[in-house]
């Protein structure tokens, strides 16, 4: 089921950490896809990342200081400024040849959308010639932050959170609660897909009427839920004159350890006062997939040669599909019945 165990997809936008969490004038070090990187702010309000390791004596720059400008690692003092070229290197006397700007620590493309930053993990050994869009949230005609963000770690790879989490069949079994549904309302019904950028769509269409989360919004809720790669889903509903929309992205730290971050947009107002209750909501429905994940890596110590049955995992088997198209490495498949 999983790629080969150190592979990550290249040339993809990660989800990186909430714009929020970085201040002006601060820095921020992140391991992702298994590689340290170093986000920084500076005085300007604009982001960078570079790699959080100094090439001279390999210590992380994030030891270091941050002016607002440049980096300074705190072994020797190099600096470095947002491109990752070494700017200073006090213990130059002057006839030791080195030209500092030749030195560089290896960055990053950034951006800042929809309360998020986020990152592009190129690969090395195929660099694209021009960025790709960023995943984004449709008509959301107001603030950009989302008013309510949740984020939680899964101990497992991506293959299976991401699996797990687009997984229609466990809804009644494994998110049986009051204000969503029981397990009793489970009911057959059949969704339009089509194909879109990197992934697919499902079409617009009136959610379950077993929700009772959706029943919040009142009128005549309609739904369009939309998949790309490497782990980002997007889901947009519209209520009459309202939108809200939830974004969900599934980002790799390591080959065994998952960051899910889920956030939610609105243009309905009165929700904003309700956001401490359903943040209480998004974590208990966050915690729920995590906990079987939890129980599920018990059972991957012995077997991983896992089953994808039709019509019930027929988006895990896209999502696989997928995966092998970007990456052809990814060779090794689950059993399909």
């Amino acid at each position: 089921m999983n790629a080969p165990a150190n592979i990550f997809l290249r040339n993809l936008w990660y989800y990186a950490l909430p714009a929020a969490s970085l201040k002006t004038g601060k820095m921020l070090s992140k391991v992702l896809l298994g590689e340290p990187v170093l986000f920084c702010r500076g005085n300007d309000g604009i982001v960078f990342a570079v790699r959080d390791v100094c090439p001279h004596r390999g210590i992380p720059l994030s030891y270091g200081q941050f002016d607002g400008k440049e980096i300074e690692c705190c072994y020797h003092g190099w600096r470095f400024n947002s491109a990752g070229t070494c700017t200073c290197i006090p213990s130059l006397v002057g006839h030791e040849g080195i030209e500092p700007e030749n030195i560089k620590v290896r960055s990053y493309p950034v951006r800042e959308a929809q309360g998020g930053i986020w990152i592009f993990m190129e690969d090395p050994k195929n660099k694209v010639i021009e960025l790709p869009s960023l995943p984004t949230v449709p008509d959301i005609a107001v603030n950009e932050r989302p008013f309510i963000l949740e984020k939680m770690s899964f101990p497992c790879h991506i293959d299976h959170a991401v699996i797990g989490l687009m997984d229609p069949a466990h809804g009644p079994f494994i998110h049986t609660s009051w204000w969503w549904r029981a397990r009793h309302s489970i009911h057959e019904k059949s969704k339009p897909f089509g194909p879109s950028h990197l992934g697919f769509t499902m079409k617009r269409h009136k959610p379950s009427s077993n929700s009772f989360a959706y029943k919040l919004l009142g009128g005549t809720p309609e739904t369009e839920i939309s998949f790309q790669l490497p782990g980002v889903r997007i889901e947009h509903i519209r209520a009459g004159k309202h939108v809200v929309g939830n974004l969900t992205c599934v980002t790799p730290i390591s080959e065994t350890e998952t960051e899910i971050t889920h956030s939610i947009y609105t243009t309905i107002g009165w929700l904003h006062l309700l956001a401490p209750i359903l943040k209480i909501f998004a974590h208990r429905f966050l915690s729920q997939d995590r906990e079987v994940v939890v129980m599920q890596q018990d059972g991957l110590k012995y077997e991983q040669n896992l089953m994808l049955i039709r019509d019930a995992d027929t988006q895990a088997r896209w999502y696989q599909q997928l995966k092998k198209r970007i990456h052809p490495r990814t060779k090794r498949k689950p059993r399909i019945r």
